[in-house]
């Protein structure tokens, strides 16, 4: 995992996912796993992909720190999706 997050936090979010995948298909009950494949999906932009991860995350574990991932990146969609709508 400490490579994993050196990799995201090094800005390569595609080499950490791909880490990522190939963890998860052997530890799929792996909340941090999980929480960590969003953030770096999160990063790329892939919002969709990054909230679907941070489920599987707090599924898992419902006191993991993907909840506040979760809720941080639905406000930041609430904010931009409200200023499409005003113009």
């Amino acid at each position: 995992m400490e490579e994993i997050k050196r990799l995201i936090a090094e800005n390569k979010p595609e080499e950490a996912i791909r880490l990522l995948d190939t963890y998860l298909a052997e530890r799929p009950g792996s909340d941090e796993a999980w929480f960590l494949r969003g953030k770096a999906h999160y990063k790329l932009g892939n919002v969709r992909l990054a909230l679907n991860s941070y489920l599987q995350a707090i599924e898992i574990n419902p006191e993991s720190p993907a909840r506040a991932a979760y809720d941080m990146a639905i406000k930041v969609l609430d904010f931009y999706n409200k200023d499409m709508y005003n113009h």
